[in-house]
């Protein structure tokens, strides 16, 4: 078990890199990552993202949810904050799924499934939970009817056993 004795550890060698003194909000890069919490699977790791270079949000599946498009919707605040409220950042949404994806283990609770993705349970087809590619398609169609014409999207399947991506959606510009 990792304690919080070695949680300190761990951080005071972070801390005396220093990395972090210069970090500016919002990130330093356009990306906006959406990827799962397995821990096979650190996005920032897995596509070579250096420390405040992008956001990266985490949730079971990496699934584009309603709960992720508030997120997103919170981040695109912060970031207008931050900019004193003057004009907007050209956004690059990354949808990242991956093999032996945890997520099918619920198909089995298609309850806990249907109020997860919040639609009725009669509609999980439609968020093809079994399949990572399928998904990740479904996930970028949902971000270019949601998010402001300008912005940019692709989907990624990241493969567990080689550590390679896929890119199942190259990256677009959504359209007004």
């Amino acid at each position: 078990m990792i304690d919080t004795d070695e949680l300190t550890r761990r951080n005071a060698g972070f801390a005396d890199g220093g990395a972090y003194a210069s970090l500016g909000l919002p990130p330093s890069g356009s990306l906006q990552v959406i990827g799962c919490v397995d821990p096979r699977v650190d996005p920032s790791d897995v596509l070579g993202l250096e420390l405040g270079e992008a956001a990266v949000i985490r949730n079971v599946g990496g699934r584009v949810t309603p709960a992720a498009l508030r997120t997103l919707g919170m981040l695109s605040k912060v970031a207008q904050a931050q900019a004193g409220g003057s004009g907007r950042r050209v956004i690059h949404y990354a949808v990242m799924h991956h093999t032996d994806w945890g997520i099918t283990d619920l198909v089995a609770f298609p309850e806990r499934l249907a109020d997860y993705f919040e639609v009725p349970a009669a509609d999980l087809d439609a968020k093809a939970v079994t399949d990572p590619v399928a998904a990740v398609q479904v996930d970028v169609e949902i971000l270019k009817q949601r998010t402001q014409a300008g912005a940019f999207v692709s989907g990624l399947v990241y493969d567990v056993a080689t550590g390679l991506i896929d890119v199942v959606v190259p990256t677009a510009q959504v359209e007004g």
